[in-house]
Formats: C-alpha cells, structure tokens, sequence
C-alpha cells in the first residue's frame, strides 16, 4: 500500500483529494488546521487515514508535525493548502501578507525538503496545486499571485533536480474551484453557472490521471480551466 501525504486535507481540494486517494487505497496522512465533525466521520470509515492536526503558518509547529513522521516512507506528496486574501496591496494587512507567504509558499518548500531523500528511495511524486494566477497579472491578487508564482517556479527548478532520481514534480493550476476559499473574498466569488467553475470531483480525477501514467513520462504542468470565464462580483459595504 502507498502512502501520501496530503496538506490542507480538512476542506475544499485537499479534502477531495485525500478522499481520491482512500478510494485509490493509499494511506493518507493528512494535514489539517481543524478536522470539523462532517470531514471526521468521513474520513472514520477509512482505517488507513491519519488525521495531523497542524497551522502551517506557524514554522515550529510544522516542524514539530514533520518530525513526528521522519520515519515514514512517502511516496506522494500532496501540498494542497492555501489561503488567498485579495484586494489592493496597499490596504493589505501585513498579518495577512506573512500568512499567505508561510501557507503557500513557506510550507511546501519546507515539507519537500524533509522528504526529498525518501522520495527518491521510492522514485516518489510531488505534486503541487499552483493557481492559475500565478501565470497572469491580477489588480486584487499580487501577493497571493507571487506566492503561486514562486511555488511554480520552486516545483519547475526540482523537476530539474531530481527527475534523475526518477521523482516526478508535478504543478496544478486550477482556475476558479467551487470551495469554500472564496467565502470571506469582498470582491468575487464563482459564479452561479456551472460551466463557470471547476467542480472539486474534476481536481480529483486529475490526479487519479496523473497517478495512472506511465513511469517513463511526466505532466509536469497542468491547467484546469472551466468552459466559460464568468465570475460573481460581490457588492461591497461603502
């Protein structure tokens, strides 16, 4: 049986994809800021999930959370969790701005590191959930979009550094993803067509496709878009 570790796995994508890969019968740890009760009773009825409670943002408890798993042998590496807040950067509380580098950027580089070596003892596979933001420019977004970017950059320059190791680092860019990431955004949020939003279940199968490939073949990019560009503009409060 493989085994995954999976970040950001108590809602939204992560969440999806941890339950893919019990479906896939891989042993999941997942990492996780609050297990709320409907997630936990799901993830009950499968033995082979370990539920991690962790803030990634907070350096010493993620390195506390990692050291209790140095002795298990990874085959997957799943960085899933992020936080987005938008708007003008000049009104960016500075909290959030070292929130959003430390959980989408800080995080994944980090946890990488700690298991490379293992990883490459299994010929293993990272796979990393960029945005589609990190390839564009966005008004309301420049943080959240340098964070994406710099975690795109980071998985380009390892493929390069360990495909010799026969590691695969896969980058995932999904446009607007119908979760709760966009529920305290003041500006947007997906619309109601739902041709104008990728479904999580779409995050799901694709990485049942990328986990299915032939050893000898990489994706090392893939963007998910919906069919139609289409978004909710949230009226705010003057």
């Amino acid at each position: 049986m493989k085994i995954a570790l999976i970040t950001g796995a108590t809602s939204g994508i992560g969440y999806e994809i941890s339950k893919r890969l019990l479906k896939m019968n891989y042993t999941v740890y997942g990492i996780g800021r609050n297990f709320i009760k409907d997630n936990d009773r799901i993830f009950k009825e499968y033995e082979n999930f370990i539920p991690l409670t962790c803030d990634l943002s907070k350096l010493d408890e993620l390195e506390k959370t990692l050291h209790t798993l140095k002795k298990v042998k990874f085959d997957l590496i799943v960085n899933s969790a992020g936080v987005g807040y938008f708007g003008l950067h000049e009104e960016m509380n500075i909290s959030k701005i070292k929130n959003m580098i430390a959980v989408n950027l800080q995080a994944p580089l980090i946890i990488c590191q700690y298991f490379l070596r293992t990883l490459k003892e299994n010929k293993g596979i990272i796979i990393n959930i960029s945005s589609v933001t990190a390839k564009k420019e966005s008004s309301l977004a420049s943080v959240y979009s340098a964070t994406k970017a710099g975690l795109s950059q980071f998985s380009k320059s390892l493929f390069e550094e360990v495909r010799k190791n026969d590691v695969k680092v896969i980058t995932i860019y999904p446009d607007m993803t119908k979760t709760n990431f966009y529920e305290n955004n003041t500006y947007f949020s997906c619309d109601d067509d739902e041709k104008a939003y990728i479904n999580i279940k779409d995050i799901g199968n694709t990485i049942e496709f990328i986990l299915n490939q032939s050893e000898n073949i990489v994706f090392t990019d893939i963007t998910i878009k919906p069919q139609r560009h289409k978004i909710k503009k949230v009226k705010r409060k003057e």
